[in-house]
């Protein structure tokens, strides 16, 4: 039996963007769905901030289904080392917002770092806008 890992991915990492390539490879389905949260606007990419108020906020993504090795790649990208490390972002386990049974992992940031929330739930939305 093949072991495999969800992400929910809400910006370069969806389908289309730049970064897909990254979990390409080892893509076995995408689904959309949405976890509680609110993005962030950091120029080229956002990020997911879940604390606080932002977790009255909703953002859209895909759920990525794919083999262990994209985790990995995945982890790079996002400057995750591990639990109790010094990374750009953190890796959480997260429920679909919708009641969907779909679970798996998400890269957040713990607040905004000072940059102002998007004005979408949708990053693909915003990025259309530039």
């Amino acid at each position: 039996m093949t072991r495999t890992v969800r992400v929910f991915v809400y910006g370069t990492l969806l389908p289309g963007e730049s970064n897909h390539g990254v979990a390409a490879p080892w893509l076995l389905v995408a689904q959309p769905g949405e976890v509680s949260g609110r993005l962030v606007d950091c120029g080229a990419w956002p990020a997911l901030v879940r604390g606080g108020e932002a977790m009255a906020g909703r953002v859209r993504g895909m759920w990525l289904t794919v083999g262990p090795e994209a985790l990995g790649a995945m982890d790079e990208l996002e400057d995750f080392v591990g639990p109790e490390s010094p990374n750009g972002y953190e890796r959480i386990w997260v429920r679909d917002a919708s009641g969907r049974p779909l679970e798996g992992w998400v890269y957040v940031w713990p607040d905004a770092r000072g940059l102002p929330y998007m004005d979408v739930d949708y990053w693909p939305d915003r990025t259309t806008k530039r």
